[in-house]
Formats: C-alpha cells, sequence, structure tokens
C-alpha cells in the first residue's frame, strides 16, 4: 500500500506555563487521524507532520485553540523537497513571546503602583481614613481584574483538563481573599464608615470584619515580577539558529560565458563556477578548480591554523578564503551543504533537551487538590459542629490564605534573579532554572581545546637555530620575509620577531602556495616554509613539534638549513587550575578538538587531562556524536567550546557552557555563557549555580513547612485571616532575605 505522502508545517504555540501543557498539546495533535506532531516547550513550537487529505494546517491551528493554547504557522514546506534553502522559523516565535512580555511588563507596573497603597492603607491604622476600605477595595479589584488575567485564564484551561498547576494556587488562594474581602464589605461589618482594621490572633467568633484585599494585591503583583522575569529568559534556542543562519555568504560571484556576474547564493546551482578573492567568504560547498590559498575553517573545525588547499581540494561554505585567488566548482547547495545541516544539528539538539519541569509545578499537582480538600472538609466539620457560617467560613478562608502561594511563588525567580544578577556582575550569564538543574547532575565535562583550553592564537613556541646561527639572527630573516605574508603562522613568527629587534628589508617576496615564502634580506636568498633540504641534526626537532602539536617552520638561507621555528597555540595560565577546580567539583575532564593527535594530547598532559579521555581530529557532527556516546552510557555531560563547530554539541550537552569571546551561535546554543573568556570561570559558574538551586530548593521547602504547619492550625479555627495573611507575607519575606544571601557568592578561583 501506498504511504501518503506527508506535509510538514511548524506551528508556534503560545500560553503554556509548564510542561504538562506541551504535554498536553502534544497530546491533542497526536489523536488527530493523519498527525505526527512534537511539541517543545523551550521554543514554544509544534514540529507536525500531516496528511494534507485530511487535515490542513487551519485544523491543527484550531485543535490547539480547543485545548486552550494559541497558535499560528510559522512555515509550510514539502518534505519532499530539499533544494529550498534553510529557512529561519523562529522570528514569529520570537515575536509572540515578546509581546507576551510586553503584556505581563504592563499588568506588573499596573499593579505594582496599585498595590503599594493596598498595603500601607491595610496595615497601618493610622493611614485608614474614613471609607479608606472602598477605596482600597477599587485599587485591589483593578489588581484583581487586570494583574490576575494570565494566572486566572491558565487556571480555567487547565481545570477543563483535571490539571493544577501554579496557576491554580494563585488564582485559587487571591480569589478566596478577594470573595471573603466583598463578603466583609457588602454583608458583614467591614464596610461601616470609620472601620478600622484590628488584628485578631485567634479565627473571630462572631461577624466578619476585616479584609484581606492586600494579600490580593501583593501575591499578584509579586507572581506577576516573577512570570514576567521567566518569559525574558525563556526560548534562548532559537537565537542559536538564527546565529548560525547568517554565517554565510549572502552573494557570489560566479563566471558564467567567460564573465563574472555577481548573484545570490540561493542562485547558485550544482556545477557552478564561483570566484573567490582573499578575504572573501567562500558561497557553498564545492572543488577547488584553480587556484592555491590557506582557507580559515575555524568556523568549521575550530582549530585557528588555516588549511592550505589548491586544485582538488575540497572547501566549505561559510570559511575564509585568506590569501590566494580561488575558483570553485559548487557540489552542494540549499539544504544540502554542510552550514545548513549543522544548523539542522543544532534544531535537533535542541528539541532533544526537554527542559526539567518546574518544581512548583510538581508540588501544585498535589498540594493543590489537597488544600482544596482541607479548606472544604474545615467548612463541614465547623458547621457539624454548631460553629456557625461565620466562623466556620472564616476558618475554611484562613486555609486558602495561608495556602496561598506567595512564597512559593517568589521561591524559584527571586532566588534566580540574584543569583543570575551575581553571575553578571562576576561574567557568567546563566539563562533559566532548568539550567541550575543541569549543573548539579553533571558528573562528566568535555572541552574544547582551541580558544577555550588555549588561547587560539598562534604564537612562537620554541626557535632551533642550525650549528653556526644565533637565535636572534634566524629570527630577523623569517621575521624579515613572514612580514610580507598574511598567513597567520607567518603574522606569529613577524610578531615574534620584531618584539625582538627591528626587521631588516625584504625584496623580491614571492609565494609558493603550499610550500612557503621567500624573500632577499641583506643579500641572501631566505626561504621559510616546508622543507625542501635534509633537516640534517634538526631532524628530530622537526620530529618532535609534529609530535607535540606544534607547526615546525624550516628556515633556508641561501639554501641552507638555518634552523626551525616552532609555532603552535598556547595553553591559557588558568587553564591548570581550572582543570583542578573542575575536578574537585566531582567532575571528568574530556578534551574534545579537531586538532591532531600529538597537539591535544600534549595540550592534555600540560593541564592534568588524563591521556585516556582525549578524543582529537573530529568534525562537528562528531561532537556531538561522542557527546551523545558520553550520555547514553549513563554520563550527565556539559560542554564548554567557543565556535560554530561547538553550537550542536553545547546543545546536545545536558550543560553548555560557551566563551564569551566565541561565536554567537556558541553563545546562544549555551547555557551558560563566560564572558571573560576564562576556563576558570566555569568553576565558578557551576559552583554559583548549584548554591542558586540550593537556595531555590531551601526556599521551596521552607515555603512549604509554613503551609504544612500552619494549615492545621488554621483548619481547627486557631488562626485568623489576618494572621494567616501575615504568616503568609512573612514566609514571602523569608524567601526573599534567603535569596538575597546569594549576592555574597565570591570567587574561590582568582
Amino acid at each position: 500500500m501506498t504511504q501518503p505522502q506527508l506535509l510538514h508545517v511548524d506551528l508556534g504555540v503560545t500560553g503554556m506555563t509548564c510542561t504538562s501543557c506541551s504535554s498536553r498539546v502534544e497530546r491533542k495533535l497526536n489523536k488527530l487521524d493523519g498527525a505526527e506532531a512534537t511539541v517543545n516547550f523551550a521554543t514554544e513550537s509544534a514540529s507536525v507532520s500531516y496528511d494534507p487529505a485530511k487535515l490542513s494546517p487551519a485544523d491543527l491551528i484550531q485543535t490547539v485553540e480547543n485545548t486552550g493554547y494559541g497558535a499560528f504557522e510559522m512555515g509550510n514546506t514539502d518534505t519532499s523537497d530539499s533544494s529550498s534553502a534553510v529557512e529561519d522559523p523562529t522570528s514569529a516565535v520570537d515575536a509572540a513571546r515578546e509581546r507576551e512580555a510586553d503584556d505581563l511588563k504592563r499588568r506588573l507596573i499596573i499593579s505594582a503602583v496599585l498595590a503599594v497603597p493596598v498595603m500601607l492603607i491595610s496595615m497601618i491604622p493610622a493611614l485608614q481614613f474614613m471609607y479608606w476600605q472602598w477605596a482600597v477595595l477599587t485599587m485591589a479589584t483593578l489588581v484583581y481584574v487586570i494583574g490576575g488575567a494570565p494566572f486566572h485564564k491558565a487556571t480555567l484551561t487547565n481545570l477543563k483538563h483535571g490539571a493544577f498547576t501554579m496557576d491554580t494556587l494563585i488564582s485559587m488562594g487571591t480569589t478566596a481573599a478577594y470573595l471573603w474581602s466583598l463578603w466583609a464589605l457588602f454583608l458583614g461589618n467591614a464596610g461601616m464608615p470609620g472601620m478600622k482594621m484590628e488584628m485578631h490572633l485567634v479565627a473571630s467568633n462572631s461577624t466578619m470584619d476585616e479584609i484581606y484585599l492586600e494579600s490580593v494585591a501583593v501575591v499578584i503583583a509579586f507572581l506577576l515580577l516573577g512570570r514576567w522575569f521567566e518569559t525574558r529568559a525563556k526560548g534562548r534556542s532559537s537565537e542559536a539558529l538564527r546565529a548560525l543562519l547568517t554565517m554565510g555568504a549572502k552573494d557570489a560571484s560566479v563566471l558564467r560565458n567567460g564573465k563574472e556576474e555577481r548573484v545570490s547564493v540561493d542562485s547558485l546551482a550544482v556545477g557552478d563556477i564561483i570566484v573567490v578573492r582573499p578575504g572573501e567568504k567562500i558561497a557553498s560547498d564545492g572543488v577547488v578548480t584553480e587556484g592555491a590559498s590557506a582557507v580559515d575553517e575555524s568556523m568549521l573545525t575550530g582549530e585557528s591554523v588555516p588549511v592550505e588547499v589548491t586544485t582538488g581540494d575540497t572547501v566549505t561554505g561559510a570559511t575564509i578564503n585568506t590569501s590566494g585567488r580561488l575558483l570553485v566548482r559548487v557540489t552542494r547547495t540549499g539544504t544540502d551543504t554542510t552550514l545548513s545541516q549543522m544548523a539542522q544539528l543544532v534544531t535537533d539538539a535542541q528539541a532533544k533537551k526537554a527542559p526539567v519541569q518546574r518544581l512548583v509545578d510538581k508540588i501544585a499537582q498535589v498540594f493543590v487538590p489537597v488544600v482544596i480538600g482541607v479548606a472544604l472538609v474545615t467548612l463541614v466539620i465547623h458547621l457539624l459542629a454548631g460553629s456557625g457560617l461565620a466562623p466556620a467560613f472564616t476558618s475554611a478562608v484562613a486555609v486558602l490564605i495561608i495556602a496561598c502561594p506567595c512564597a512559593l511563588g517568589l521561591a524559584t525567580p527571586t532566588a534566580l534573579l540574584v543569583g543570575t544578577g551575581r553571575g553578571a556582575q562576576l561574567g557568567l550569564l546563566i539563562k533559566g532554572p532548568e539550567v541550575l538543574e543541569s549543573t548539579k547532575k553533571v558528573d562528566t565535562i568535555v572541552l574544547d581545546k582551541t580558544g577555550t583550553v588555549t588561547t587560539g592564537e598562534m604564537s612562537v613556541h620554541d626557535v632551533t637555530p642550525a650549528a653556526g646561527v644565533e637565535d636572534k639572527e634566524l629570527l630577523a630573516v623569517a621575521g624579515a620575509v613572514e612580514a610580507n605574508s598574511e598567513h597567520p603562522i607567518a603574522a606569529a613568527i613577524a610578531q615574534h620577531a620584531a618584539s625582538i629587534g627591528e626587521l631588516p628589508a625584504a625584496q623580491d617576496f614571492s609565494n609558493k602556495p603550499g610550500v612557503g615564502v621567500e624573500a632577499t634580506v641583506d643579500g641572501r636568498r631566505v626561504r621559510v616554509g616546508k622543507p625542501e633540504e635534509e633537516l640534517g641534526a634538526l631532524t628530530a626537532t622537526f620530529e618532535h613539534a609534529q609530535e607535540t602539536g606544534a607547526t615546525p617552520v624550516v628556515v633556508t638561507i641561501d639554501g641552507t638549513v638555518a634552523g626551525i621555528i616552532s609555532v603552535r597555540d598556547t595553553v591559557k595560565k588558568s587553564s591548570p587550575t581550572a582543570i583542578s577546580g573542575l575536578k574537585d567539583l566531582g567532575l571528568t575532564p574530556w578534551l574534545l578538538t579537531g586538532d591532531n593527535k600529538g597537539a591535544a594530547d600534549a595540550v592534555a598532559r600540560e593541564v592534568g587531562i588524563d591521556p585516556a579521555h582525549v578524543i582529537a581530529g573530529v568534525l562537528p557532527q562528531d561532537k556531538v556524536t561522542h557527546v551523545e556516546k558520553l550520555q547514553t552510557s549513563g554520563h550527565n555531560v556539559a560542554m564548554v567550546g567557543d565556535g560554530v563547530n561547538d553550537a550542536a554539541a553545547l546543545a546536545q550537552a545536558d550543560l553548555g557552557l560557551s566563551m564569551g569571546a566565541g561565536t554567537d551561535v556558541a553563545i546562544e546554543a549555551s547555557d551558560i555563557t563566560l564572558m571573560n573568556n576564562d576556563l576558570v570561570s566555569a568553576v565558578d559558574a557551576i559552583r554559583l549555580s548549584r548554591r542558586t538551586l540550593r537556595t531555590i530548593k531551601g526556599n521551596l521547602f521552607w515555603a512549604f513547612v509554613y503551609n504544612v504547619l500552619l494549615i492545621p492550625v488554621a483548619a481547627f479555627g486557631i488562626l485568623s485571616p489576618m494572621l494567616a495573611g501575615i504568616a503568609m507575607a512573612f514566609s514571602s519575606v523569608f524567601v526573599v532575605t534567603n535569596s538575597l544571601r546569594l549576592r555574597n557568592f565570591e570567587r574561590t578561583h582568582q
């Protein structure tokens, strides 16, 4: 039987507040005949393959909306078409997220402005003027309706599906306090002229003459702040994809009918011959048909040494031609290119990385129905015991108010706000609560070599002159020749030589692609590059340099070998300290690099990494594979990198840390950014994240303990709603104060 031709559509999904929401949407979509869907809470999107004979995108959107969430179409492509260029599917989601954040911000400002006078007037009798309660009711009602709308709406949506979340707690507690206050104002004595609010330590046994509108206003204002912060921190993964997609060339020079034409990259076809001049990006994957040059492939391999290419060699789109002119025959375009495949790797890795469900939502699933049950039982028992309607209702409302989740709601965002704020002061950018959970679990850390453990810049490592030649003389003549070359190795030699002394003049400079450069210096012909003569006594030096990962450059004067200059990427001074600190945190370091085995082993020995934990000569897809292998073997893996080639591995890892001096793609794909480009910061970032997570869990524990201890007290009728509100406020103050201790976090490794 012929399988139906499926089409694919990406939907943006709005209104999801936890992973249970995304699971609910996914179940509803997959129940449709002819649909296969995956919903990602982190990216607020749904990826759906559907049978066009049975469904349309409008049907999918309607299903999501019937579930209680918003949806819109991000893109629609035929899965059989692989020739189109990769498109950015994330801007619509980002725009929707920005609108949501702006809406929360407006509601937060209104609520905060109104909540302050409500709280002050309600809590300070001296400020309670004639009919003050009605002014407070007006302001609190605006907060309850305008500020509380997101929580009330989410509660109704969740209740339709039999689910309880943080929103249920917020809406339930504030509604109970608000309705109680209305009853007290209109049916009790709280609306009498000149009424003063007095606090009772126990529940009132007579009339209802107290209102709790300050609880409504303050709780909603505080929790809007937390919700706004969470919205701003969510969805970083889409920025990684956008940054990656903008790295390629936008246009190219194509040879057609013997003439050059400047065309858009999208119009390139397999077989086209493109012209790439020095300093230009190679527009697409291809094979060199004419010319020789050094190509900077750092975006692909992460290694700082350009690769020499000549006729017949393969080159990759988005890499940079550093010196000679090249003619390249295009072999792959559109989604088939390496850049597009890397973008797909990032997308796939992000989709696999489901965020940890928030601890508060887990608590709410059990806590909310228990509290509702306790309140109802309290009401019934007091009525059966003959206490009267007012005392019975007072005790029941006290249960709901003491359970109002202000402290629970503040537990995560306040600690996260203070912890990430302190991290920002120290140059450590932490991107969300899921990151904190990851730092606790990781036991293995994979380190990219170039730019992470090493500086990523070439420098002279060793100078070995031949017999009868002095170091200074060797450097002077080599530096004079290399000063005329654009190659990074040449620049390193010329810069080092110039720091020793003034360079002599060089004439008749010539470049032999793939071999070296030469010029006349002080009447002598000097060549610098690969060996063409027998090295004699310097053979061992040359081989040792290669074995240890350095690049040995041979200098000859008038056809005689004058010495060897070894150039290599240097280890950062702080890297050994960082490796030691990571081990102290219980992490096993691995070194992963596109460089050769000799260079990788040399760096590992220098910084203190076990040689058995070195993986060399890997490409971007291999980095992802090695991270996955460690994960499938039972390890929780952190990854530290700085290049485009690290982006997919950073996204795949349980915890991604990027260097601040790295590419935008790596930074956006990571969970933590180390702005000072120092590996030691990775140690501090993990320590700070773990401490912030401990603070969050401590906040949740103590906030929950308040509820557990005081709910029975309220249920027995020995706690007034006013005292319940004060206890609730005290628990909130405790949570905030505990979170503020994170401001004292200091580095242990300088």
